[in-house]
């Protein structure tokens, strides 16, 4: 569904994806993982449009939409949930899910059909649906952003670091709730710095290290290798700066 071949990308002057090549599989869970400064965030980035990659190409099903604008990737059908802060908290449930339509908004009725569609599959967005989003604790709010992400029936959903912040808790949710994404038909791909949880959740799994892939493979044999902290958390015995402040920039909320 999504391949990368030879991406270069990152802010200002600075690169943070040295040639990074890598595929997912339509239908599948897709996880990328490694230590801070990996890039790993930067690669969904530079799927969604937010970066724009100086040299390689970026596919979807086979279509280059390398260097298109975020609102051509949504267009195409790639959706992205970012870290944190995605819902307008001073809007309700249901205004965030119209805007989640925007795209289709002057089709009301298939709008209307849309969202009536995920209410059946995420309750708390009929059940809330006049409160404001600031009224939501951080699951809740994550489940509201995953049902939004999903109005226009995107072919891939990227998710960056879906628990961070959560409780245990409120991870099942959001473990739940991704299950559900890849049921209804969504290819996904995350970034998770919980290695484990990720692991679980994900079919295959993608490791790392500053600004390249150093190896994929499935999940379930990752899990399995007794080298996981030195292949999931760097060979350095002090953690890289963060990804966009390697490009000396800060990196936006």
């Amino acid at each position: 569904m999504i391949e990368m071949q030879s991406v270069i990308a990152g802010y200002g002057a600075g690169d943070v994806l040295q040639g990074v090549n890598l595929s997912v599989q339509e239908g599948a869970i897709t996880c990328i993982v490694g230590p801070n400064g990996a890039g790993k965030s930067t690669v969904l980035r530079a799927i969604s449009g937010l970066v724009r990659p100086r040299s390689g190409h970026i596919s979807l099903a086979g279509e280059d939409i390398s260097g298109r604008s975020p609102a051509q990737v949504i267009a195409a059908g790639i959706v992205q949930v970012p870290q944190q802060g995605g819902l307008f908290a001073e809007l309700t449930i249901h205004e965030n899910m119209l805007l989640g339509g925007y795209l289709i908004r002057r089709d009301r009725p298939r709008l209307r059909r849309r969202i009536a569609e995920l209410e059946q599959v995420f309750p708390i967005i009929r059940e809330r649906a006049s409160e404001k989003a600031a009224n939501l604790s951080g699951g809740q709010r994550r489940i509201v952003e995953f049902a939004r992400a999903l109005v226009l029936e995107p072919r891939v959903v990227l998710l960056d670091e879906p628990t961070l912040g959560l409780d245990p808790k409120a991870s099942e949710l959001v473990f739940d709730s991704t299950r559900m994404m890849q049921d209804l038909g969504a290819t996904v791909l995350m970034v998770e710095q919980n290695v484990r949880f990720g692991l679980k959740l994900a079919s295959h799994a993608v490791v790392m290290e500053r600004g390249r892939v150093l190896l994929e493979d499935s999940a379930a044999s990752l899990l399995q290798r007794p080298d996981m902290a030195a292949l999931f958390f760097g060979s350095a015995t002090t953690p890289e700066p963060d990804e966009t402040a390697v490009a000396g920039e800060k990196k936006s909320p």
